[in-house]
């Protein structure tokens, strides 16, 4: 260096050394300078110190000397910030880099030991816009600081660094400067999700990660589920927040199914048991931003329907909370509400199928009904806690309640309500409004509303739940109710355009509210009034009907008191109460008895509803029958005359308009109505003072009103004598009086049948009469009423049979009557069916007439007994008069269990009526037993005697009968859940069966549980033994019933209890030769229905195969009787045939729904991510499992059938059944095959015997059965019916081969996704076009038996397989070949080889037959 350079150097100055004070002020001019230039571009040079390398060190040691001082964050956060935006001037500058760098890496290692403030997040912030200019290797050494750091990490505040992440890491994985920077970012993210996530870091790393745009989808998935996992741990006052986060994750190209499903699986289950008030609270949030997030996002709220829909697991109360949220958007209002019904139908409809479904087990039975009982927890959940937080979904939660309501006949699972603890779906949708309307004020004017217009606008059967909500309503809420009057008294304004049960239900909902309400009683009043002048029948019902609810309403409440009124008025508010005034004086009766009169020149219908209401009014309040009777006297006297001599106006009951017979008075029923009333009124006085109803009110009768209480009274009783008298003594012709119309013989034989009809309906109210009588009377008294209860019996039957040759001589006429006829042999005038008919005559009647019968029947015995020793002929006829008399009582009983179905519980006629029916089962019972002992003595004496046979199929039909009622009377009592108490009255007959049972009683104690010891004493004791008995005398209707006797009770059995009775059952069937086709019929399918599964299945299969061998084609070899099945024999094939396709079919019908979810599962299983992780539905393999071997049952059983020359009825009926079959065995196939991007799993080995199996035994003999019946139908093509049938074939054999070639496409394409070779055992398929050849062309040709179909090999399936396109995903997949020194690879070599020589053999047949292929698709 010269002299002068050095001189120069010398009198240059030096850079300046700055102190942290001096840069902090150096920044804070800049930063006024720019905001003084705001508008003005300056640039601004940093000093020379901040420039020189050297100066690094010491402006790093400054940022360590302020860490250390009292107030770090300030003193660092002034410092950093300074000297940031002095380097932000110019960052361009390389010698800044360094310097960036050092800074950046500095401030991590002090972050730890510096407060976490605002402060430390604004500096963190300004690092993150210069981190561009840091060199990339330095950028690597600044994340593995912070990934150093994550284990320290605990709260939110510690993880502000991570906000570093994205910006390092992207530029990271963009820098060409840098090899594999990818492959360093990846492993990062690895480690991020390897490491132990604290609870603020999990907070801080949602809030990161939607930053990492570079991530894959896999790893999105791995973070996710560690989110997922890991926030039980965070704060709830972090979860509203989280959740949001989450949703923008999933705006940010996470997948959104995953994410809905995690928040679902999160807030639904592991926050569920959580019941909180601040939890709920949290979850109302959570729903806020659910609901905000669908609509910035709509295709987040297709994921959220998706996800129940695909899933039904992910049902739970959140679910529900979040598609009711959802629902508040317009587009997805619709679809929201019909994917929750789905749900919810759905798990009601897989228990009903589970609960019957014979193969199912019962811990998965057991699981389905769990899942209905979380579907009812959860929806009423979600509506308990619509309270905090949520009222947005209230809207939601009320037009989704009556969206249940309305669905209810849908549904179609009615009998799962009360049933197994379960709700049902109607009583789900009330419970729902109930509550709803309970915690929400603002929800009820929408109620109210809402029913107001269902119940106007859906059909009688839809609007009934409406209207039992609405009932519900008012009695639980009477107070609040009265709020909305004004609204039910609109409703009411429609009364007259409403159906007779919708308006008749209307009224009795009402009637509580009516109660506390004078203005809607008046309303009503002014309705009903106004109906009765309407020209409809059906409104005058109903207001008939509605006039009688009101006076039942004001007697019952003047029956519950004042003062409990008073007492429950008290907890009402002023404005309420201003609406409740009563009259206690006031009387309905008395004030409607106008209207009333009225209604007795209405039609018959509408005079049957005012004698039952009038019955009912008398019931609940015995003082008022004397006005009762009062007013009936007028209207009874226009029937009765009792001049000189007694009249029935039996003539004046009957007219004719314009050729048609009309009923006008139902005389019987008016006299029903008016003996039950005096026999109420005769109870009543025994019961409580004639007058203290009214002296509770103030005041009492007088002597006169009283007088003329008695007067009416004691007429009626009188009268009631007379027509007694009249009956029993008079002509009948004189009582049924002669027509006086001039119209033709066929008008004057229906009057006539209608005057029988009434007139045995008025025996009937007379046999009624004397039974109760009887009740009261003993000895001499009691035995001359009997008598007369004969005699009068014997009129019934006469008037019966006289009905019966009416009904005969006009059989090509229809009736237009009102009265409707009972069975052949009952006659009874009718206006309704007997179904809702009510009967005359009460249970205790029946009791006292069964108790006759049997007397009867003992009598007759030994009068019988005695008369065959000394050839006495009298005896004949008490033979018959015992006949009738036991066929009267059977045929009553019968009418009335029927009946006594259609009576609600709650009405008083039933208790009145039908009292304790139960009681009338050992009865009927004893009846049996002592008809089948007089029927075993009469076929051993009288088999000769041709008098002899008729009174013994007269033993027969009274023997069915009674067991035909004994079988109605356990269908009711399963029905109302009563058969414990029915079962245990019977087992006390069983002295009278067989003795000898001690074994029996032995092996039925073993139960634990006293119902089911009951019934399988029941069985054992009484059903099996009269089988037996029933079968040596050949009684076989009776055989018939009580068949469905047993199979009714073993099906409440436990399926452990079940086999020895199947077991007896077979035996039955190989031991005895019936011939009677119904009887086989019912044995069959006993013998197989009492098996549990797989039992069941092989009892068929025993009996196809023995079937077989009867009725094959080969004559030669068929045999006229099974060796082992006495019962199956050429003349029983065909029944038996039809008894087991039947069976067969209903398991088919199983394997549908089976397959569906199968189908659901297997989609859950490849897409679902959280819900697995609870271990629900674990028993998914076993119900496959079990589905295969099932289905390989069915084709051991087809098997045998393909293999028989069926009928044409019953082949097209195993065609189309074996059809539904392949179609569901296809769709099992498909479901083997996993989807696109999901890992192939090999079939179970109980799937390939089944696919093995089914191309063996029936795949191939399929193709020869179906070229036999159309050989056949060449053949006979000049018969009559033959051009339908082939039509009809012809539709299903296409079917049918469609559904195989369908079957067998999805195992080609299995057999390539496992390189298992599924069909070496297949046939190829020979029928394409379904062309009909020329007969001469078929004749020639041999047809190939079944073992040569069974060797035919797989070479055309292999040919088929690496040709056919794969349409499941799987095209870049090729079958792979087996090993060459493998078995498999052996036999299929084999199997090549062998189909390759036989080729043309093969072309031949498939020319031969009927069906071929086109050889356009050669």
């Amino acid at each position: 260096m010269t002299t002068g350079e050095e001189q120069q150097q010398r009198e240059s100055p030096s850079p300046v050394t700055l102190n942290d004070t001096e840069i902090v002020r150096l920044a804070q001019r800049q930063q006024e300078q720019q905001q003084h230039h705001y508008h003005q571009q300056t640039t601004h040079s940093l000093p020379e110190f901040l420039l020189s390398p050297q100066s690094h060190k010491t402006l790093l040691s400054f940022l360590h000397a302020r860490s250390s001082s009292p107030s770090p964050s300030a003193a660092v956060h002034e410092y950093v910030v300074s000297l940031l935006s002095l380097i932000s001037a110019s960052p361009q500058n390389p010698s800044i880099y360094s310097l960036l760098s050092s800074l950046v890496l500095s401030y991590t290692h002090i972050f730890p030991s510096l407060p976490h403030d605002q402060n430390s997040l604004k500096t963190i912030s300004f690092f993150n816009t210069l981190l561009n200019y840091v060199p990339t290797k330095e950028l690597q050494s600044v994340v593995d600081s912070i990934l150093s750091s994550l284990g320290e990490i605990v709260n939110v505040d510690d993880a502000q660094l991570l906000d570093l992440f994205p910006r390092c890491l992207d530029i990271i994985r963009t820098a060409e400067d840098v090899e594999r920077g990818r492959d360093y970012v990846n492993s990062v993210v690895n480690k991020m999700i390897e490491s132990e996530w604290s609870k603020g870091l999990l907070v801080k790393m949602v809030s990161v990660v939607k930053e990492f745009g570079f991530l894959e989808k896999g790893e999105r998935k791995e973070l996710l589920e560690k989110i997922f996992m890991g926030m039980k741990n965070v704060d709830l006052q972090d979860l509203p927040w989280l959740a949001y986060q989450l949703l923008v994750l999933a705006s940010k190209g996470f997948n959104k199914r995953e994410v809905v499903e995690g928040i679902v699986w999160f807030f639904g289950s592991k926050m569920g048991s959580k019941m909180t008030s601040t939890v709920r609270q949290i979850e109302g949030t959570v729903l806020l931003h659910v609901n905000f997030a669908v609509k910035q996002d709509p295709s987040l709220g297709q994921e959220v329907l998706g996800l129940l829909k695909s899933d039904l697991r992910a049902f739970n109360h959140f679910m529900v909370a979040v598609l009711l949220s959802v629902s508040r958007v317009r587009r997805f209002s619709e679809s929201s509400f019909g994917i929750l019904k789905m749900a919810v139908f759905t798990a009601y409809r897989d228990y009903k199928i589970a609960r019957d479904c014979k193969w199912i087990p019962d811990d998965q039975k057991e699981e389905y009904l769990q899942n209905v009982k979380v579907v009812e927890k959860s929806v009423l959940r979600a509506v308990n806690e619509s309270n905090y937080g949520r009222e947005h979904i209230v809207p939601s939660i009320v037009q989704f309640g009556f969206v249940l309501l309305e669905s209810v006949e849908e549904s179609k699972c009615k009998d799962l309500c009360n049933s197994d603890g379960l709700l049902g779906i109607e009583e789900l949708g009330i419970q729902m409004l109930k509550t709803l309307f309970e915690i929400h004020d603002m929800a009820r004017n929408e109620i109210i509303d809402q029913c107001k217009f269902r119940i106007l606008s859906l059909k009688s059967e839809q609007s009934r739940p409406i209207i039992r909500l609405l009932s519900f309503l008012i009695q639980s809420y009477p107070y609040p109710m009265l709020e909305y009057v004004s609204h039910l008294k609109e409703l009411l304004d429609y009364f007259t355009f409403m159906g007779n049960k919708v308006a008749s239900n209307l009224v009795n909902a009402l009637l509580p509210l009516i109660r506390l309400s004078r203005d809607l009683q008046d309303y009503c009043v002014l309705v009903v009034r106004k109906a009765m002048f309407r020209r409809e029948d059906t409104v005058r019902l109903a207001a008939t009907n509605a006039i009688i609810d009101l006076i039942m309403a004001e007697k019952q409440f003047k029956k519950d008191g004042s003062f409990s009124f008073q007492d429950s008025s008290s907890q009402a508010s002023c404005s309420q109460q201003a609406e409740i005034p009563w009259s206690t004086g006031r009387n309905l009766f008395q004030e409607l008895s106008g209207l009333l009169q009225r209604c007795l020149y209405q039609q018959a219908k509408v005079k049957e509803a005012v004698y039952q209401g009038l019955v009912k009014l008398v019931l609940m309040d015995p003082s008022t029958g004397g006005l009762v009777l009062d007013f009936l006297v007028p209207h009874f006297h226009r029937f009765f005359k009792e001049d000189a001599d007694v009249q029935l106006g039996v003539s004046n009951c009957v007219k004719s308009e314009c050729g048609t017979v009309l009923l006008e008075e139902p005389l019987d029923c008016l006299l029903s109505c008016i003996s039950w009333i005096l026999i109420l009124q005769t109870r009543g006085k025994t019961d409580q003072p004639a007058d203290s109803m009214w002296t509770c009110f103030g005041f009492s009768l007088s002597q006169e009103n009283e007088a003329g209480r008695n007067l009416s009274e004691e007429s009626f009783s009188s009268a009631l004598l007379k027509i007694r008298k009249l009956l029993r003594k008079g002509n009948l012709e004189d009582i049924l009086g002669h027509s006086q119309d001039a119209g033709s013989a066929t008008l004057h034989e229906e009057k006539r049948k209608c005057y029988v009809l009434i007139l045995s309906g008025i025996v009937e109210v007379v046999l009624n009469v004397i039974a109760t009588e009887s009740e009261k009377v003993t000895g001499t008294n009691k035995v001359e009423l009997e008598k007369e209860l004969i005699e009068f019996v014997d009129l019934h039957e006469t008037l019966v049979r006289d009905a019966h040759k009416s009904r005969q001589s006009n059989a090509n006429k229809k009736l237009k009557t009102a009265a409707s006829q009972k069975q052949d042999s009952i006659g009874s005038s009718n206006s309704k069916s007997i179904q809702e008919r009510i009967s005359f005559l009460a249970t205790s009647s029946i009791y006292q007439f069964l108790q006759i019968a049997l007397k009867l029947c003992t009598t007759e015995s030994c009068s019988n007994a005695a008369a065959s020793q000394n050839n006495n002929s009298q005896s004949s006829d008490k033979t018959s008069k015992c006949s009738n008399f036991v066929h009267f009582v059977l045929v009553a009983s019968l009418h009335h269990i029927k009946s006594s179905a259609n009576f609600k519980k709650e009405d008083p006629l039933k208790m009145l009526v039908y009292g304790e029916i139960k009681t009338l089962g050992p009865l009927l019972l004893k009846l049996v037993f002592l008809l089948k002992s007089r029927s075993k003595v009469m076929t051993s004496q009288k088999k000769k005697e041709t008098k002899g046979k008729k009174d013994v199929e007269d033993r027969k039909e009274l023997l069915h009968l009674a067991l035909i009622c004994l079988k109605e009377m356990i269908m009711i009592s399963l029905y109302d859940s009563c058969l414990t108490v029915l079962v245990e009255n019977l087992l006390s007959v069983s002295e009278l069966g067989d003795a000898g049972l001690d074994t029996e009683r032995d092996l039925a104690s073993s139960a634990d549980n006293q119902d089911i010891r009951n019934r399988e004493l029941f069985l054992l004791i009484i059903l099996k033994p009269l089988l037996s008995d029933l079968l040596s005398l050949s009684f076989f209707d009776g055989i018939e019933v009580i068949c469905d006797i047993i199979l009714m009770i073993v099906n409440k059995l436990p399926s452990k209890l079940r086999y020895s009775h199947g077991a007896w059952v077979i035996d039955i069937c190989k031991t005895n030769d019936i011939k009677n086709f119904h009887v086989v019929k019912s044995m069959i399918r006993l013998a197989i229905c009492l098996n549990s599964p797989p039992t069941d299945m092989q009892v068929a299969q025993d009996m196809a195969k023995k079937m077989l061998k009867s009725i094959r084609s080969d004559n030669s070899d068929s045999l006229e009787a099974s060796e082992s099945f006495s019962l199956i024999n050429l003349s029983t094939a065909s029944v038996i045939t039809s008894c087991i396709l039947h069976i067969i079919e209903a398991d088919v019908v199983d394997m549908e729904w089976a397959t569906k979810k199968l189908k659901t599962t297997s989609l859950v299983t490849h897409k679902s991510t959280y819900l697995n992780h609870e271990g629900k539905h674990t028993s998914g393999l076993a119900f496959e499992e079990n589905l295969y071997s099932r289905a390989k049952a069915v084709v051991e059983i087809l098997s045998s059938f393909v293999l028989m020359s069926l009928k044409d009825s019953q082949a097209e009926h195993f065609l189309r059944l074996v059809a539904k079959f392949y179609k569901h065995l296809a769709q099992m196939s498909k479901l083997k095959i996993a989807p696109k991007g999901c890992k192939q799993i090999l079939p179970s080995l109980q799937f390939q015997k089944l696919v093995e199996l089914t191309c063996k035994q029936l795949t191939v003999p399929l193709y020869n059965f179906m070229a036999e019946m159309q050989q056949e139908q060449q053949e006979n093509s000049n018969n009559k019916g033959i051009i339908n049938k082939i039509k009809r074939e012809n539709k299903c054999i296409p079917d049918l081969i469609f559904q195989i070639e369908d079957y067998e496409r999805y195992l080609i394409q299995l057999s390539k996704a496992t390189k298992i070779n599924l069909l070496r055992h297949a046939k190829r398929s020979t029928a394409r076009d379904f062309k009909i050849l020329d007969p001469k062309n078929v004749v020639g040709e041999d047809v190939p038996d079944h073992e040569a179909n069974q060797n035919n090999s797989a070479a055309d399936e292999n040919e088929s397989c690496s040709d056919s396109e794969d349409n499941e995903g799987n095209e870049s997949e090729k079958v792979s070949s087996p090993q060459p020194g493998s078995p498999l690879a052996a036999e299929d070599s084999e199997c090549e080889a062998e189909d390759r020589s036989d080729l043309p053999t093969t072309k031949r047949l498939k020319r031969g037959m009927v069906v071929h292929d086109s050889d356009d698709e050669e």
